[in-house]
């Protein structure tokens, strides 16, 4: 008798949820699984949008962006009789599995759907923002890594022609992880992240040097969780420092675009590991990635605990 597999996407999207479809289908019919899709995420396993996954449904998508099974927020899954139903729906079909991309929020509406109905679930982190506990990899962020450095790149021509400083606002909520990485490899000249207080002022004297001694203009990178409003300290370095300033929100661009190699890489391993341990009778656990390869852990575990951006990280910007 066939066993019964589904996946679906929560929150926003990423480019590499594609990828990571097209290897659930491939490697579930290889284990001799039913694949199913769950469209709109938790919204859709509430309204029993669940059909049967074939080849067909996955070719020619590994090079897309965002999702074919459609993402979303769902409010309802908070509340007890939607999750009641949603259990109602895999139980119809016979789905004894789950696998979920999806980010911090969408993992602790499964911590509370394992705790109440025990569905055998595996979480693949899927978020730009990687803010997840526990990996210091989500799907999604070497794409967004190389889309945020195309629009810097491009960015910086149009900053040395004019004389301007731009400031260039990236996604991130809380986390300063893509800001930090942008301004690391892309040579700006400034880096304002939440996890790092500071002082726009203590830059002043530097910055009038740097001009007097010749620079022409300023990039910089901030992360949309900091204090302040990016227009806030585009009009800083007009009346303070004195150069003429603009600001670049590259807002859901990042969450977009072909995926890299990279990405298609993990998505193609994250996919095999879950699959894996669903297999292996594990019950509730999310893959995470860290320097040391692979590894599952346990949902509480990773949505227990505060997300901390890597010290080592942190300690280049300091």
């Amino acid at each position: 008798m066939k066993k019964n597999i589904a996946i679906l996407c929560s929150g926003g999207d990423v480019s590499g949820m594609n990828p990571a479809l097209k290897r659930f289908v491939e490697y579930a019919l290889e284990k001799k699984l039913t694949p199913y899709f769950i469209y709109d995420g938790y919204e859709g396993l509430i309204d029993n949008q669940i059909k049967e996954a074939s080849y067909c449904d996955v070719a020619g998508i590994i090079n897309r962006g965002g999702t074919k099974i459609g993402s979303a927020r769902s409010e309802r899954f908070m509340h007890k009789e939607y999750r009641q139903r949603a259990k109602e729906n895999l139980d119809a079909l016979g789905i004894d599995s789950l696998i979920v991309l999806g980010g911090d929020g969408s993992f602790r509406g499964l911590h509370t759907f394992y705790k109440e109905h025990k569905i055998k679930f595996c979480g693949i982190p899927s978020t730009i923002d990687n803010d997840i506990q526990g990996t210091d990899y989500c799907l999604g962020v070497d794409t967004a890594l190389n889309i945020i450095k195309i629009s810097v790149d491009a960015i910086r021509d149009t900053a040395s022609s004019f004389k301007r400083a731009f400031i260039v606002e990236t996604m991130g909520r809380e986390c300063g992880y893509l800001a930090l990485i942008t301004h690391l490899t892309s040579g700006s000249e400034l880096c304002l992240i939440p996890e790092i207080e500071y002082n726009l002022d203590t830059y002043e004297a530097k910055f009038k040097e740097e001009i007097k001694n010749g620079r022409r203009y300023f990039i910089v990178i901030v992360s949309e969780g900091i204090s302040q409003k990016s227009s806030e300290i585009a009009s800083w370095f007009e009346e303070k420092i004195g150069i003429e300033s603009r600001v670049s929100v590259l807002g859901h661009l990042q969450r977009g675009g072909n995926p890299t190699v990279k990405d298609r890489l993990m998505a193609f391993k994250f996919v095999t590991l879950a699959i894996d341990a669903l297999l292996e009778r594990s019950t509730e656990s999310i893959v995470c990635y860290d320097a040391f390869g692979f590894h599952l852990k346990t949902l509480k575990s990773v949505v227990e605990k505060p997300h901390k951006l890597n010290e080592e990280l942190l300690s280049l910007l300091k």
